[in-house]
């Protein structure tokens, strides 16, 4: 399995993914999930994908040379040279339809499922940065102001930071923090899930990047992380008072509606507390 996870912010992009993938506890293996794809001083865009290795591979692969009709008669369309996001993330959906036009029928009487997704974001000079999830039917969404990122794969152990955090005001290292430690929590959850991880910080209107890193176990700035928010999550914890009875002595009481407390009291023994 795997996780990735982009966010776009008024400020910029950031893309996250793992490089984990397996068959089984005993066959684990590393393989990049991410790709970038930049044309110096014109446009920059990333691909994340996930799902089933080999479609993903052939869809990356493909992409390179997938060509759209223009409907004005021009050059065919490219994501070398379209001339925005949208039509860059048709030409990818046009690329899964190949992949799946060739190898659909095999993998269906494998008993396979053509499984595979993929997020592709950046900024294309003449319009503001897009971010786009791609499904494997190639049809896709876009990103939105209350729905500023996208997840592939193990989404749900590290949604809850992301809901909590992320907005379109959200600055950029912020924002690079918030995913990483929404990575952390799924590593933390899901075996499946693994170190190294590709990370990359795209600042608005640059079409360029230095903030492209690999992140292993011995990075420092990842393992001050991981031991902060562990630390730092169970003191939150620690300080929420305990819950307690009814007739305990608290300053916040827990409640119970009444037809749930009468009923408590009609089932329970003498010796019973009731809360």
């Amino acid at each position: 399995m795997t996780y990735c996870v982009a966010a776009k912010l008024n400020a910029g992009l950031v893309f996250l993914s793992d490089s984990r993938t397996n068959a089984g506890l005993d066959n684990i293996s590393t393989f990049r999930k991410m790709i970038v794809y930049e044309k110096a001083g014109d446009r920059f865009m990333v691909l994340l994908s996930a799902g089933n290795l080999s479609i993903s591979q052939s869809v990356r692969e493909i992409l390179q040379i997938e060509q759209l009709k223009d409907p004005e008669g021009g050059e065919p369309i490219t994501i070398w040279n379209a001339k925005s996001m949208f039509d860059a993330a048709r030409v990818l959906g046009s690329a899964i339809r190949r992949v799946h036009e060739r190898d659909g029928d095999a993998l269906r009487k494998a008993d396979l499922d053509f499984n595979v997704a993929l997020v592709l974001g950046g900024q294309i000079r003449g319009e503001a940065m897009r971010l786009f999830q791609v499904y494997s039917a190639g049809n896709f969404i876009e990103a939105t102001d209350e729905t500023p990122y996208f997840q592939l794969g193990e989404s749900k152990y590290g949604k809850p930071v992301l809901d909590r955090v992320l907005t379109p005001e959200t600055p950029l290292a912020e924002a690079a923090k918030c995913v990483l430690v929404s990575m952390d929590s799924t590593i933390k959850s899901n075996l499946s899930v693994g170190l190294p991880l590709d990370l990359v910080v795209y600042e608005a209107d640059s079409f360029k990047t230095d903030k492209i890193v690999c992140i292993d176990h011995d990075n420092p700035y990842y393992q001050m992380m991981h031991n902060n928010w562990g630390r730092k999550l169970r003191e939150v914890f620690d300080s929420i008072e305990d819950p307690v009875w009814d007739d305990a002595h608290t300053d916040i009481p827990i409640k119970m509606p009444a037809a749930r407390h009468d009923m408590l009291k009609k089932i329970s023994t003498p010796h019973e507390k009731l809360i």
